[in-house]
């Protein structure tokens, strides 16, 4: 191994593109601030993947892993606390690396052709490369506290992305919102962490990891506690149910920014955190059936939101949300390994939806209702063509990337009891929701006859085209690796996928039930958006009250504003207009006013104008000095002393 591979410069790297673009890019020529916005991530990417090929090509390198580089002087020195800034390189954090800042270059060189007439390029491309590097932190933080600093920086980074546009009202909230809900779930995860130091005295994964395997009576009780307060905060960052809201919301930031919160970084976070402390929930099996039914309960909860959705980024949203829920179910039935893979096919076929319908909007003046596009096959062939293949992985059909992770999900859960048998069964629920809402997304927007005759579609520009070519490429062949290869090698990190040995016969079963629901899916789209186009308008009046549920996301935002916000708001409202500003600020502006005005009366004696006054003011100061000079006021105090000792003891 390598004892010098500079991990720190990974995260230096896109940091020094935000530097430069930040400080001096108003100011720069518009060639150099894209340069420097793409050559940072790329120096990184291309560094990851230097490691990547030295450790492939060197079996016994990689059985050294984890390598363990601290970037400073001991940080934290507090009693028996100690914590270094030190960065983790293993199986886990390598496979995170490659998708983050692969699918986030990507993203980098899409947004040149998207994002070329904003007048904010170079603030745009800032930010762009300040997410990238806490992202980087956090994948490559060696204990908890370093996580959380990457962690809150993602945070900080999505609300400046999301809320970019922030002339828009939409955008500013879209930003505020996303930054509230995350600031619960972070709640969580210092809790999580306090207890961590109180009951192991360290935040640093492999300790704690050490520390639970040398004692097995950590079991339950704190271990399930802290677990929990860690899912509460990866509930919130990966916009799990009940703190999922914010997600659908932050599409109001600009296309390619929803490609790299939905794809790549900040929603994938919280699966990273649980595969990373995934001994504490190993630990506690009531922690581990809580992530697996949060899991569940999102995937079918958010699939069923976007059967009806309009906008095509709001489909696209809660697809995401409903995907996370897969990765969720797939930590929660301890196949870590397979929820990694789902994440890292995810990115790619993810990542390519939103580009390709971010080409789609750039390609009509900035449209995004699904009812009026339509005929765009032959118009924009790069773009079909591309997310066609995103499409049919997303479905899960062989042999697409989709179809090898979803389907290790699915098998690991299956495998799992009576009730891991039920999460098989909502996570096909699922898959069959899923094929039908985007093969609906893929009909409305592509076949039939344009329903905007007024609009003049173009292909994107190449710097748009070409990453959906790549992506495109790895949607199609990503998951090819395989789950077993895959799952070996991330072994030495997050445990051994569960499987039943010999058993290969009941995996192709299931396999092969789970591309026929696929199919159904698309049947059922085919029939209600190509062959008889009229009938989803026909089941929308006949039930209408189903039909305003889905459309209105079950009111959730409507439930969450009077229960909570408005309540707030009012106590708020009390405690700033009348405990604060009648009481606190009225009492000390009265309480002034009143000195103010006995000292004017005061002065007002003095300043009478009358040489008799001045003259008598003048003789009673003189005479209180002349008292206070000639008075022995040692004696007075000694006499008054003695008396007082004198009564204290009768």
């Amino acid at each position: 191994m390598n004892a010098h591979l500079h991990l720190w410069l990974i995260p230096l790297l896109p940091f020094a593109g935000f530097l430069l673009n930040g400080i001096l890019g108003g100011r720069l020529p518009k060639w150099l601030v894209t340069a420097v916005a793409l050559l940072t991530p790329l120096a990184a990417f291309c560094m990851v993947l230097q490691i990547s090929l030295g450790l492939f090509a060197n079996p016994i390198a990689i059985a050294h892993l984890p390598f363990v580089e601290t970037c400073s002087l001991p940080w934290i020195n507090a009693g028996l606390l100690h914590v270094n800034f030190s960065f983790v390189l293993d199986q886990l954090s390598l496979v995170m690396l490659l998708v983050v800042t692969g699918v986030g270059f990507l993203i980098h060189v899409y947004s040149v052709g998207y994002m070329g007439d904003d007048k904010g390029y170079a603030r745009y491309f800032s930010y762009l490369n300040l997410f990238l590097f806490f992202m980087t932190v956090l994948v490559l933080a060696g204990n908890a506290l370093v996580m959380f600093i990457g962690w809150e920086g993602v945070g900080l980074a999505s609300y400046l992305l999301i809320g970019f546009w922030f002339q828009k009202k939409s955008a500013a909230d879209a930003g505020k919102k996303a930054f509230i809900v995350n600031r619960i779930g972070d709640f969580g995860f210092l809790i999580g962490m306090f207890l961590l130091i109180a009951n192991f005295g360290t935040l640093t994964f492999t300790d704690i990891a050490a520390k639970l395997g040398q004692d097995p009576g950590w079991n339950g009780g704190v271990v399930t506690v802290i677990a929990l307060c860690l899912m509460l905060g990866a509930t919130g960052k990966s916009a799990q149910l009940p703190l999922y809201i914010w997600l659908p919301d932050a599409m109001e930031g600009p296309t390619p920014v929803s490609a790299l919160i939905h794809a790549a970084t900040m929603v994938t976070a919280g699966v990273y955190m649980v595969a990373r402390t995934h001994v504490l929930f190993d630990h506690s099996p009531f922690a581990l059936s809580v992530v697996a039914i949060i899991g569940a309960a999102t995937a079918i909860f958010a699939a069923t939101i976007a059967l009806v959705q309009n906008d095509i980024k709001r489909v696209l949203a809660y697809s995401t949300i409903s995907q996370l829920g897969y990765m969720f179910l797939g930590c929660g039935v301890a196949a870590y390994s397979a929820a990694i893979f789902h994440l890292m096919t995810h990115a790619f076929f993810k990542a390519l939806l939103f580009m390709a319908a971010g080409s789609v909007i750039h390609a009509i003046g900035g449209e995004q209702d699904l009812r009026k596009m339509g005929g765009l096959r032959k118009k924009l062939p790069v773009t079909f063509w591309t997310m066609t293949a995103a499409v049919l992985a997303i479905a899960g059909f062989f042999p697409f990337a989709g179809f090898f992770s979803k389907d290790a999900i699915l098998y690991a859960a299956f495998l799992q009891g009576t009730n891991g048998k039920i999460l098989w069964f909502v996570g096909l629920l699922t898959a069959l929701l899923t094929s039908f809402y985007m093969f609906r997304l893929w009909y409305l927007t592509f076949m039939g006859e344009s329903r905007s005759p007024e609009v003049h579609p173009h292909e994107s520009p190449w710097s748009m085209r070409g990453p959906l070519v790549i992506l495109a490429l790895l949607s199609v062949c990503g998951g090819w690796i395989g789950m077993e290869r895959f799952g070996n090698f991330l072994a030495p990190s997050v445990g051994v996928l569960p499987t039943e040995a010999g058993n290969m016969r009941l995996e192709i079963i299931l396999s092969i039930v789970a591309v026929l629901v696929a199919l159904e899916g698309w049947l059922i789209a085919d029939k209600l958006y190509r062959r008889k186009p009229a009938r989803p308008a026909q089941y929308a009046a006949a039930l209408p009250t189903g039909y305003k549920l889905l459309a209105n996301k079950y009111y959730v935002d409507e439930l969450y504003g009077a229960v909570v916000v408005k309540p707030l708001l009012g106590f708020s409202k009390f405690v700033l207009e009348w405990v604060v500003d009648f009481v606190i600020l009225g009492g000390a502006a009265w309480l002034l006013g009143g000195i103010a005005t006995f000292t004017g009366a005061i002065l007002q004696r003095w300043q009478s104008g009358n040489l008799r006054s001045y003259a008598a003011w003048l003789a009673a100061g003189a005479a209180a000095v002349l008292l206070f000079l000639l008075v022995p006021w040692a004696t007075v105090l000694a006499s008054l002393s003695a008396i007082h000792l004198g009564m204290a003891g009768h």
